[in-house]
């Protein structure tokens, strides 16, 4: 005897969200099987054979997401088609940020407006000192979206414009630590940031250094926070929430939190004869260990020694070259940007979240690419549906 469990016409309509009729007619093209009941007047239909149409009609639940920004090759990573290590290497931070955006390498400066600066910089200064530098961008995007009546224009040209404006706002109303030289609307970003991060003096090299990691963390394909951002502006939020959609999403530690994570794993190497004890140490603690392996780079992140490269010899560098090769050979693992932000961060006297807020900074840059691209396809794609696991109705 089947014991199998059968649901009635009216009992399928129901599930299905559709008529009994419709039933009917997925039966006579095929998609669904019936049998008569004892009496031979009603249909019945297995259980099994409606779950696995249910879940044959169920709408996917990441939708392709097609994109001219970002290419990541044989682990290379490629920005509209142009080599991002070698951009890196040779232009400006602003530059990237037009290539990203409209398609151009072209320098543009980010304005200045001086107004909307003095505002940031007043919401933010009541934060206690615990705050990170990136719970003030976070502020600092908030205040900048209610400065702005206009926020909801989502045409091309005023999302750039915004954008512009925010990179500004973000960098120049962070507190600075040191007294800055005269900072003009031309002034490069990265030397504006640089009195932000350290008390240190900035030298060329050093500035070219700061310049090469934002360039080189301005996007990186659908990371998590780009896809938080790009979720955001399917719904049209203006580029303001766009951003604060991907600050959420990058504060985390296995994404952009991860250099300040790393920072005192390679903090703790410096001087140490033997770099594979501090190695251990996170191994004894469980867990990854930060700074090394990415699933898009498995024969090692290009950002990674572009950046390292740039850094002076000295203490710093010979550590984490050092604990590169040991965790190399005792894992297989490779350094990945977050310990190069790490390093770069540690050699210059940089506190512990400074990567965390050059890693915001340029991916806000990445983030508002991906909202263009997003603006100008079908709004409210991104809704999937679940598979309810809890307990059933009464």
């Amino acid at each position: 005897m089947d014991s199998q469990p059968l649901l009635t016409t009216e009992e399928v309509a129901s599930r299905l969200g559709v008529k009994p009729a419709t039933v009917y007619a997925y039966v006579s093209r095929g998609l669904l099987t019936s049998r008569r009941n004892g009496d031979g007047k009603n249909s019945l239909f297995a259980k099994a054979d409606v779950d696995t149409f249910v879940a044959s009609r169920k709408r996917t639940t990441t939708p392709a997401i097609q994109t001219g920004i970002t290419l990541i090759r044989d682990g290379e990573l490629f920005y509209r088609g142009q080599d991002a290590v070698a951009l890196a290497r040779t232009s400006t931070f602003e530059a990237v940020i037009n290539l990203l955006w409209t398609g151009d390498l072209q320098d543009i400066p980010l304005p200045a407006t001086f107004s909307l600066i003095n505002l940031a910089a007043a919401v933010t200064a009541p934060l206690p000192d615990i705050a990170r530098l990136t719970d003030r961008m976070r502020v600092i995007v908030a205040a900048a979206a209610a400065a702005d009546p206009l926020r909801f224009d989502t045409a091309p040209t005023a999302v750039v414009a915004a954008g512009r404006q925010l990179i500004a706002t973000m960098a120049r109303a962070l507190p600075s630590r040191r007294m800055p030289g005269v900072m003009e609307v031309s002034t490069p970003l990265a030397e504006i940031l640089w009195s932000r991060l350290t008390r240190t003096a900035p030298s060329e090299a050093s500035l070219h250094g700061l310049n090469a990691a934002l360039i080189l963390l301005a996007d990186h394909d659908i990371a998590a926070s780009t896809l938080a951002a790009r979720v955001a502006a399917s719904t049209r939020a203006h580029p303001y929430a766009v951003v604060g959609a991907g600050l959420a999403a990058l504060d985390g530690p296995l994404h952009g939190v991860a250099s300040a994570l790393a920072y005192p794993l390679l903090a703790g190497a410096v001087g140490r004869p033997d770099p594979i004890v501090v190695f251990a140490d996170h191994l004894r603690a469980g867990g990854p260990v930060p700074g090394f392996g990415h699933p898009l780079h498995p024969s090692g992140d290009p950002r990674a020694a572009a950046l390292i490269d740039l850094i002076a010899d000295g203490p710093v560098r010979r550590a984490t070259e050092d604990l590169a090769r040991a965790v190399h050979a005792r894992s297989g693992a490779r350094p990945n940007v977050d310990l190069a932000l790490a390093a770069f961060a540690l050699h210059h006297e940089m506190s512990p979240d400074a990567g965390e807020a050059v890693f915001a900074l340029a991916r806000t840059a990445g983030w508002i690419a991906h909202a263009l691209e997003e603006y100008a396809d079908r709004p409210s794609r991104f809704r999937p549906s679940s598979t309810y696991a809890g307990r059933s109705p009464a």
